[in-house]
């Protein structure tokens, strides 16, 4: 006899067919009612119990959260709310859950508590339901790259280079922590080290995505990237999974454009494929939102936000047309904004960015020609000398989602910059041939995945959107 998933069962027509499902339960009712769920939908199964014809045994241990082998009919339910259920003809326990002592019981519980419950949480409606978004957004990704012609590329975890510049990486090392061996200076030697040299968890595999692409014309990297930054705020993670594309022969304009795309293209896939779980999380958002005060609640369901997205051009906007926009706001003359706008050249934060979408244009943005003094030394110089090709798209509720520039490729002006921001030639000498041999204008993005599952889930914590989060004073599980 086959086995069948939840979601294949809800799916059928019923007919007295004799059926296999396994699962977990997610509530016992009556000594008769089981709901069963083996994560595959968001949906239980009903499975229901004639109770005089089972082993009493048996049914003392059918709790929730125990796993079971049920088999039996698939018929028309007779209640509300499903349209098949199973009438049980036997029941396997393949493993019980205490009542007692199992965490995870049918009621509420904090987003809190179950951070401490990371191994049993995806059993929850809320998880289940995000980390299959997670899981499908993951594969709309690879789907749009390989459409789109470019080659998914693994760059390396360990790396002796600070792509970012910002010193916050987690070291790599073999040696001794008690007594590492000393140079004459007293100083570590990390000639003794394993890699000969000191190295670190990378923090972005762009730097290497830009080599490939300098010969595979268009590639994309997605996988873990690290960063040791002592935060604990709802919006980082010490280690989270990048989505860093680089093209060949792309200018800032094409950058944009892909970057439009790919963003619209991978939130449609959950729109079209995934309406249940985004159905439960919006209702349990409206709730949430229900408990704020009326001037913090949010003015679109989360579907909306969605098809906010979706649905609009993004629009382009230069820093300086933004900063002026800002300088000029209400917000700003009235001093509502926590990091006031006063000159060109401020870095902008999120509360600026979230007007600019949300207030001013109603739409979602891309900033494009950045100063130079705020961003990283790979992005391409203007001829004004003092802004770069740089572009951040930003979006409701969040800001910035994606960072992008197209390249420094002038091997002359890059050694510059790096001389300006005190980066050793020596540690970059390959990036440097990358303009020395075939150098051509090229371009590529940063996408950083949670906070894309963060926007599409409508989740309030970053760590929320995670399998098993690890943050400052927590690598647990």
């Amino acid at each position: 006899m086959s086995q069948f998933s939840v979601k294949e069962l809800l799916g059928t027509e019923p007919a007295s067919q004799q059926v296999v499902i396994n699962g977990w339960v997610k509530a016992f009712r009556s000594n008769r009612f089981i709901a069963l769920n083996d994560g595959s939908t968001i949906n239980n199964l009903q499975c229901v119990v004639d109770y005089e014809n089972f082993d009493e045994e048996i049914i003392k241990e059918i709790s929730v959260g125990a796993a079971l082998k049920v088999t039996g009919s698939l018929v028309e339910s007779q209640g509300k709310g499903q349209k098949v259920e199973i009438l049980v003809g036997a029941v396997e326990i393949h493993g019980a859950a205490d009542p007692e002592t199992y965490p995870i019981q049918p009621k509420k519980h904090s987003l809190e508590f179950l951070r401490e419950k990371a191994h049993l949480r995806v059993r929850t409606n809320t998880f289940s339901a995000v980390m299959r978004l997670r899981s499908a957004l993951a594969f709309a990704i690879h789907d749009y790259f390989n459409k789109n012609g470019f080659y998914y590329m693994h760059a390396p975890i360990v790396t002796g280079s600070d792509a970012e510049g910002a010193g916050e990486m987690f070291r790599v090392t073999t040696l001794d922590a008690k007594n590492p061996p000393l140079t004459e200076e007293g100083d570590v030697n990390y000639k003794k080290d394993f890699f000969g040299k000191e190295t670190n968890l990378t923090v972005s595999g762009q730097l290497e995505a830009e080599a490939y692409a300098m010969g595979l014309g268009k590639v994309y990297t997605f996988g873990p990237t690290f960063r040791a930054e002592n935060s604990n705020t709802s919006r980082h993670l010490a280690e989270f999974w990048m989505i860093e594309p680089e093209m060949a022969f792309y200018d800032l304009d094409m950058n944009m454009d892909l970057a439009e795309d790919f963003i619209k293209s991978v939130i449609q896939y959950v729109l079209e494929n995934c309406d249940d779980d985004l159905e439960f999380l919006e209702k349990r958002l409206l709730d949430e939102e229900k408990t704020k005060p009326q001037a913090e609640r949010s003015e679109l369901s989360l579907k909306d936000k969605l098809r906010f997205v979706v649905d609009n051009n993004f629009k382009r906007v230069s820093y300086t047309e933004a900063i002026d926009i800002l300088r000029n706001s209400k917000p700003n003359k009235k001093k509502k904004f926590e990091y006031p706008i006063d000159e060109w050249g401020a870095d902008l934060q999120s509360e600026h960015e979230r007007f600019l979408v949300e207030k001013h244009f109603k739409c979602p943005v891309i900033l494009f020609d950045y100063p130079a003094k705020i961003k990283a030394f790979y992005m391409r110089l203007n001829e004004d000398g003092k802004t770069v090709r740089a572009m951040d798209v930003l979006f409701p509720g969040i800001g910035e989602i994606v960072g992008g520039s197209q390249r420094e490729e002038r091997l002359e002006v890059l050694k510059e910059k790096m001389e300006q921001l005190h980066i050793e030639e020596e540690e970059l000498w390959w990036y440097l041939d990358l303009r020395k041999f075939g150098t051509a204008v090229h371009s590529g993005f940063g996408l950083g995945f949670e906070r894309l599952v963060l926007f599409v889930t409508g989740m309030g914590n970053i760590r929320d959107v995670i399998p098993f989060p690890r943050t400052p004073q927590n690598a647990e599980f």
